[in-house]
């Protein structure tokens, strides 16, 4: 999809509704592991939760890998550089997927102590821990994916994902009250289950990511010539892609320490947080759905030298997000005690706790939106240290010294950590738009870097030695 002609809101509409709901899909993968996990005990919910932060920061570490590639394809596509495109999705996934090995490797062995430091109390720990090392084990086709699925946004191809994690899904549907509780010659699993039956269907996603970038039908093709190690383009994507992971996995882990702060609470309170925490996910889809869909805007225009129809789109898709996201968050505040019980149902104190999380952060959705916006372009543009700062600035600067103060040194105990939502989102909002109004995501030249156009004209030279 060519996104530098044409009217500005119809093709981020476009872009970010197939997004959206493609993120709103994967996090059905959750949504689906709790609600069954949840007729089994609260404890078993807390077990999930308590490896959902540390399982979040390994997704945000394999989303924000293959950024790079993603923001290089979107500005090679506005230049018209097929053949750089190509180049580049190979390399990427070479990266990547090194990195998935020693990632899942490293963390099935270590599963039990993360478990130990997370809090898990005797009787959750053998859950948690199988959870986490089926979950980890699947982070070799998480990663692989999540490949396919950046280096396919950045081309503005967004609807074949979706159909991809659609099947998936429905997939899951099937398998996970199947592997849960079992049936016929297939055992009860109990909380691991829920893996198992997450881990299968990551599998075939990856394998038809991977058929689909070799057979080269949908705006990238993948030949062996671009298979050949690239230490230079690794090295630029690396450089580029690791603020972008540092900024996911920074959010991430500012998610598994709010639980740590959280855990101290007691087993009832994580099991609360846990179910706000997916709900937030949930509402908050559409502004990385816009989040996205700016990043691939802004890159295609930047590749073309539309840098006023970049920043345009940035306008628009900030006021946007923001009306959609408050109104999400003013139906989340009414009817938060009955998502609340569909989750989890004998949960008991938990929902009471829950529903008080949920209308407590709510009414601020709307400047989640705007922050995200500011940083798709930031991406876009290349300027992925500015983003990443922008998610240290939240979560450690503001968020978590918030939280523990309010809950730890003030009479709001539990509520201080709720409240430490809105005023962060709140904050961290204004930050960003006088940031993205000084203007210097508009100076980033990434594609006139030496290095890179050395790598890519390396990498098409042919047999002959003549540069193609």
């Amino acid at each position: 999809m060519s996104l530098t002609d044409g009217p500005i809101l119809r093709s981020l509409f476009a872009l970010s509704i197939p997004i959206v709901l493609s993120n709103l899909l994967q996090s059905a993968y959750q949504i689906t592991d709790t609600f069954w996990v949840g007729r089994l005990s609260a404890e078993a919910v807390a077990a999930v939760s308590l490896s959902f932060p540390v399982s979040f920061l390994l997704m945000s570490i394999g989303g924000g890998l293959p950024m790079a590639g993603a923001i290089l394809i979107a500005q090679y596509k506005g230049k018209g550089d097929k053949e750089a495109v190509d180049h580049t999705a190979a390399q990427t996934f070479l990266f990547v997927f090194f990195i998935a090995v020693v990632l899942s490797v490293i963390g099935y062995t270590v599963a039990e102590p993360i478990m130990r430091f997370m809090g898990a109390e005797p009787a959750v720990l053998p859950d948690a821990t199988l959870f986490l090392r089926i979950t980890f084990l699947g982070y070799l086709f998480v990663f692989t994916f999540f490949v396919f699925e950046s280096l396919m946004r950045g081309l503005g191809e967004v609807k074949l994902p979706l159909r991809i994690v659609m099947t998936t899904v429905l997939l899951n549907l099937i398998l996970d009250p199947l592997f849960i509780f079992g049936y016929g010659a297939i055992p009860a699993m109990g909380v691991a289950g829920a893996a198992m039956a997450t881990f299968c269907t990551q599998a075939l996603a990856a394998t038809i990511g991977i058929l689909m970038l070799f057979k080269g039908h949908y705006g990238i093709e993948i030949h062996r010539k671009h298979l050949r190690p690239d230490m230079i383009f690794m090295r630029k994507a690396f450089m580029l892609g690791l603020p972008s992971s540092v900024e996911q996995s920074t959010r991430a882990l500012g998610m598994t320490v709010m639980t740590l702060l959280t855990a101290s609470f007691g087993t009832l309170v994580v099991a609360a947080y846990g179910i706000g925490i997916r709900i937030l996910i949930l509402i908050i889809i559409p502004a990385l759905g816009l989040s996205i869909a700016t990043s691939t805007f802004v890159g295609q225009n930047i590749g073309a030298g539309k840098i006023d129809r970049a920043e345009k789109a940035t306008f628009i898709g900030a006021v946007f997000g923001f009306v959609v996201l408050t109104f999400l968050g003013l139906l989340l505040f009414a009817f938060a005690r009955p998502l609340t019980i569909f989750f989890i149902p004998e949960g008991g104190e938990s929902i009471d706790m829950a529903v008080q999380f949920l209308r407590i952060i709510s009414p601020s959705f709307g400047f989640i939106s705007i922050q995200m916006v500011v940083n798709g372009t930031f991406r876009g543009a290349g300027l992925t240290t500015a983003a990443m700062m922008m998610a240290i600035i939240s979560q450690w600067i503001l968020q978590f010294p918030l939280a523990y103060i309010l809950s730890m040194h003030s009479s709001l105990g539990i509520h201080g950590i709720w409240w430490s939502f809105p005023i962060t989102n709140v904050l961290a909002a204004l930050v960003g738009l006088v940031w993205f109004y000084k203007g210097d995501w508009k100076r980033k030249n990434l594609l006139e870097d030496i290095q890179t156009k050395k790598s890519i004209r390396d990498a098409v030279v042919t047999e002959e030695g003549v540069v193609s």
